[in-house]
């Protein structure tokens, strides 16, 4: 899931050079999304791991 935060914040990059604005903020939109959910289940999984282990 990180991957594709990346990759649309790539993205976002390269059309925000071409000047298509619409396009790079909507590629940002998603890369943030991502991230974030990346960060909650990777913060979930931490402490089941860690529930789990107890």
């Amino acid at each position: 899931m990180l991957h594709y935060a990346v990759v649309f914040f790539v993205i976002a990059l390269v059309a925000a050079l071409f000047g298509f604005g619409g396009i790079a903020a909507g590629a940002v939109g998603i890369a943030k999304l991502l991230f974030f959910v990346f960060v909650i289940l990777a913060v979930a999984s931490l402490l089941y791991g860690m529930i789990k282990r107890s």
